[in-house]
């Protein structure tokens, strides 16, 4: 099988374009058997589950449905004008309704697959969070020791706490008092009585 490549648009397109197809093809060699069109329904519902890539796989158990009904055109068997054109779609659609639910389960059951395979593939390929230095447990707070039963384990250079950069040391400033907004340098300061 090749590798999946269609998105959900062109896996819907391709399902429908091939049931048209199959269906015209269909209605000149079978005379519109709907047998038929039903199994091969189940072989587009199969590539539709396999091709469509991973992150469009919601789109082909959809779009099928669709395929299905927009296919069944060239076989349906209603007099003619729009209104003729849906009664035949809408019989075609209750008559192989079987094959229609079959092949949307298939679809369903192979996409539902291929999500699990990716989501294992995913965890299996993501590195391990936790460092093989430290301890599974809960780790002590800063000046706790260990609880009782369990040895205090030596701090490796992983688990070291991060030194900080010395600061330089600031000069101490006499404090100056307050000032008024209302008062300007210039005046001097009057006390109160």
């Amino acid at each position: 099988m090749p590798a999946p490549k269609l998105t959900g648009l062109g896996c819907g397109l391709l399902s429908t374009l091939t049931l048209l197809a199959f269906a015209a093809l269909d209605q000149f060699l079978f005379d519109g058997a709907q047998a038929v069109y039903g199994v091969f329904f189940l072989l587009v519902a199969v590539g539709a589950g396999l091709w469509v890539r991973p992150y469009d796989l919601v789109a082909a158990p959809v779009a099928l449905p669709i395929a299905f009904t927009l296919g069944a055109v060239p076989i349906h068997r209603g007099s003619d004008g729009f209104g003729g054109l849906l009664m035949g779609v809408f019989t075609v659609l209750a008559l192989n309704a079987g094959w229609l639910y079959a092949g949307t389960l298939v679809c369903v059951l192979l996409v539902l697959v291929r999500k699990v395979v990716l989501i294992v593939r995913r965890r299996a390929s993501r590195p391990a969070t936790r460092p093989a230095g430290r301890p599974q447990g809960r780790r002590p707070a800063a000046g706790q020791d260990a609880p009782a039963g369990r040895p205090r384990q030596a701090r490796s250079p992983e688990n070291r706490p991060r030194q900080v950069a010395r600061q330089p040391e600031r000069r101490a400033q006499p404090s100056q008092p307050p000032q008024s907004p209302r008062r300007s340098e210039a005046e001097p300061v009057r006390p109160r009585r």
